[in-house]
């Protein structure tokens, strides 16, 4: 894994989850980390096991665009440059889309999508002047339909395509655009579903690697997709899946 010594890194969503664990990894490979979400104590509690003096803190509404440019510029005032913006934050309503509320597709929008058009807006400046680039985390949801995920499919499906055209359109000027798909992955999100055994054996029958991805597994995918070593990958939504869509969709034959 190339090292990010020198290089400023902006993480949202990390409180938690795939965000806390790719905050982690980037500070470990050396580079000054922007943990950005809504709950400063949960953010405080993921810096305490980083280095001090490459790490900051700022409590952020990705769904609000002065907040995201007050976290742009606490980071540029901080560090002096952006070198990779990863736009994690999310949510996920489920529901049947009848009886799902409107209240719940404005939120899923608005941090889902609207949070990263934001903070790509806001922080554009910095990586088109130091050849940055951009990682946007998605979902295998994003690349397909799921039954009762109607609003969190449109959402991500909106990241996997905003992805795609940021990368035609940024690639030529030094800036890459790539996305992960994770699918099911043990996180805050999913911490009501582990207890469902029946769903966790359906997960586990459609997963071939037979389990779902640890937070940790989807962060070191995310800084490769950052680093060097990905210097020619652009406009790649890349699944984090256990091979989960290496199927067609039909059932398990013997």
């Amino acid at each position: 894994m190339a090292g990010f010594e020198g290089k400023t890194v902006i993480v949202t969503g990390a409180g938690s989850g795939i965000g806390a664990a790719t905050a982690r990894r980037f500070n470990e490979e050396g580079a000054s980390v922007v943990l950005a979400g809504r709950t400063e104590e949960k953010l405080s509690a993921v810096a305490r096991g980083m280095e001090a003096r490459r790490v900051l803190v700022h409590a952020t509404d990705v769904s609000d665009q002065s907040s995201v440019e007050a976290l742009v510029a606490a980071t540029v005032e901080r560090f002096g440059r952006i070198d990779v913006l990863v736009n994690n934050a999310g949510v996920a309503p489920t529901g049947p889309f009848a009886r799902t509320s409107l209240k719940d597709w404005r939120e899923v929008m608005a941090i889902d999508v609207d949070g990263v058009f934001f903070g790509i807006r806001a922080a554009l400046p910095q990586l088109l002047k130091n050849g940055g680039n951009i990682v946007n985390v998605s979902s295998v949801s994003g690349l397909g339909g799921d039954w009762n995920m109607s609003f969190y499919n449109a959402a991500k499906g909106a990241v996997s395509n905003l992805t795609r055209s940021l990368a035609l359109e940024l690639g030529g000027k030094g800036v890459r655009v790539n996305a992960v798909a994770p699918s099911l992955t043990m996180t805050e999100l999913t911490a009501g579903m582990e207890n469902n055994k029946a769903l966790m054996d359906r997960f586990a029958d459609r997963i071939p690697l037979g389990r779902g991805a640890e937070p940790e597994e989807v962060a070191d995918v995310i800084l490769f997709l950052a680093g060097h070593g990905a210097r020619f990958v652009n406009g790649v939504i890349l699944p984090v899946d256990g091979g989960l869509m290496a199927s067609n969709g039909q059932p398990r034959q013997a």
